[in-house]
């Protein structure tokens, strides 16, 4: 007898809440990524902005289309989810805060990739540990561990005495920290082994012999610099001895052999598929001005594929300041990547810095759209590929410059006003410039190389600001000034308009 054909499934019907601001675009967006699988349903709840709406305003609007299978709400809804899905029976959840990213949020399957892990070690330098005191050391180690280091490195200083060194291993130990000491001084690496560093930088085939008088794990280097043949030898020794090590081929700064020193990264890796191998990234970084971001991205690829297993991170420069946080956030990114089988995007956008792929959220036209709904006098403050928008019932303005918007503002009269609508529009230059995301009072994202407030790295806590002027949010400052009469943003008006029944 004949198997039954399938009966086919009907594609999940997802309600997409949205208000009359947001509705044209949603729709829009809706049809072009339904298919056989996903039938979106654009529901407006009655009001202009869904966002600002509460869990109870929801429960007494909301009117779910027969068979919704989950409901999406804006990503900037502050309302009790847990609430809303007691009582409509069905799923709820947060999309993104832009209409914009849906098709990236249904089509994105690793939009919520694993980052917690990862399989690079993170030596972080303390170069200048020898003039410092074991306090002093203790307090930078903490703050690296806390940027994502794995072991501290203390550097150590041609011709400068280092008598508190056994003292500071101890105390990094105390901390719970694995710790490697950097010298070019026998005697010191040798003190270094015997007070228990857990590593050594950097002995060589003439010096290998300090590694017997320790449980130190040696960081085998070149004899002579570029000596290929040399780092061989040594870790040929190691592997007949049984001794555990590390083997750094050196990278070499920009015009000074860096494409060499790669070359024999792969080499060494050719020759010896399993032994761990560190990458010292100091001399690209500090020795090249441009921003670290994205050379420490381009490394870790390097590092990825060659699937090194250390590298030595140092931050001398201010340049260079936050080299450690970004390769922790790279070789997190990238394992998830490598083991999708798929190209380091899409896993976050940590060391997306100064560029974001998408900068606009909305277009001229979908602004202008906008604007013409708008009957309050709450400035709206959007950016797109033609410039900076301002726009409230009065009127709508379009410039690269916010210099040229403030004389159709009419706010010299209010101080309060014009500072906050200065600092809006300021971040929005920026924005446009850069090619950034701009979302209006919210902090611009700037990837790891400067945590914010509002930036990725905090989303997971899923808090949100309270409701109120955007100048009360600002930690209650001047409540007395007239911006309290005349609201700030569109969020004062835009939440009343939203607590209607």
């Amino acid at each position: 007898m004949a198997d039954a054909p399938e009966t086919p499934r009907r594609p999940e019907k997802i309600a997409l809440v949205t208000g009359s601001l947001a509705e044209p675009r949603l729709t829009r967006i809706a049809g072009e990524i339904a298919d056989p699988t996903l039938e979106p349903v654009v529901v407006n709840v009655g009001v202009k902005v869904a966002a600002l709406m509460t869990a109870e305003i929801v429960e007494r609007r909301l009117k779910l289309p027969e068979g919704t299978d989950r409901v999406l709400m804006p990503g900037r809804f502050r309302g009790d989810l847990e609430r809303l899905e007691r009582f409509f029976g069905v799923p709820f959840a947060r999309g993104p805060d832009e209409v914009a990213d849906l098709p990236d949020y249904f089509g994105q399957k690793r939009r919520a990739a694993d980052l917690t892990r990862q399989d690079v070690t993170i030596f972080a330098e303390i170069v200048d540990a020898t003039v410092m005191s074991v306090d002093g050391i203790v307090a930078r180690a903490r703050a690296l561990r806390a940027e994502g280091a794995d072991v501290i490195d203390l550097g150590c200083l041609p011709d400068t005495a280092f008598p508190h060194l056994e003292e500071a291993i101890a105390a990094l130990h105390a901390e719970g920290l694995k710790v490697s000491v950097d010298s070019f001084d026998l005697t010191e690496l040798a003190r270094a082994t015997r007070a228990g560093a857990d590593f050594l930088l950097s002995l060589n085939e003439t010096n290998l012999h300090i590694a017997k008088e320790g449980p130190a794990v040696p960081v085998l280097v070149p004899a002579k610099q570029g000596d290929l043949d040399s780092l061989i030898r040594a870790v040929e020794t190691c592997l007949a001895s049984g001794q555990p090590f590390y083997a750094d081929p050196i990278l070499d700064p920009v015009h000074y052999g860096f494409t060499a020193s790669i070359l024999r990264y792969a080499e060494l890796r050719r020759r010896f598929p399993d032994i761990p191998v560190l990458m010292g990234i100091g001399n690209v970084t500090e020795l090249t001005d441009a921003d670290t971001t994205g050379i420490n991205a381009i490394l870790m690829g390097l590092i990825s594929e060659m699937r090194l297993n250390a590298v030595l991170a140092v931050q001398v420069s201010p340049h260079c300041r936050t080299a450690v946080r970004e390769f922790d956030r790279a070789r997190r990114e990238y394992y998830a990547a490598r083991e999708a089988g798929a190209l380091p995007q899409g896993f976050g956008g940590g060391l997306m810095a100064l560029r974001d792929r998408k900068p606009y959220a909305a277009s001229p036209a979908e602004i202008d759209g906008l604007a013409r709904e708008v009957r309050d006098r709450n400035f709206r403050i959007d950016v797109s590929e033609d410039g900076i928008h301002i726009y409230n019932r009065d009127g709508h303005h379009v410039a690269p410059d916010p210099f040229a918007l403030f004389p159709h503002l009419k706010v010299e009269e209010d101080g309060a006003h014009a500072f906050y609508l200065g600092v809006e529009t300021a971040r929005a230059e920026i924005a446009y410039k850069l090619g950034k995301r701009y979302a209006q009072d919210e902090g611009l994202k700037w990837g790891v190389a400067a945590v914010i407030e509002e930036s990725p790295e905090q989303a997971h806590r899923l808090t949100f600001k309270e409701t109120g002027t955007t100048l009360q949010a600002k930690k209650e400052v001047n409540k007395h000034a007239k911006a309290e009469e005349a609201p700030a943003s569109a969020t004062e008006a835009e939440a009343g308009k939203a607590t209607e029944t």
